[in-house]
């Protein structure tokens, strides 16, 4: 599996490299899969300055994700993305692995 199984959106690259300038810094987006959630496993979303050995970096205009390869696996096809919307403004994986997801869109399952 390669890190071409996981895209990152512009809406996404945008988001982490204002970050990245608001805090005079470049930064990048870890996420991960763990267990837990209502339905079986979350996504964990941390900003971060350097990757870890294992970590697989997604980039896109200039901006960067790191996901380990075991989270690789349950990611695979998915579109990391950012939306701005009434409700609030968050990062979010567009899944098509996922069976079924809890209504904050954080927890799935497979």
């Amino acid at each position: 599996m390669t890190t071409s199984d996981l895209t990152l959106s512009p809406s996404a690259a945008q988001r982490i490299q204002a970050i990245g300038a608001r805090e005079g810094r470049p930064v990048m987006l870890r996420v991960a899969v763990e267990g837990g959630g209502c339905s079986g496993f979350q996504y964990q979303f941390d900003l971060v300055e350097e990757a870890q050995p294992d970590d697989l970096r997604i980039e896109r205009d200039g901006a960067a994700a790191l996901v380990d390869e075991m989270s690789l696996v349950l990611l695979k096809g998915s579109v990391i993305d950012y939306v701005d919307e009434l409700a609030g403004a968050e990062f979010r994986v567009r899944n098509p692995n996922a069976k079924s997801s809890c209504g904050c869109g954080v927890s799935f399952s497979i």
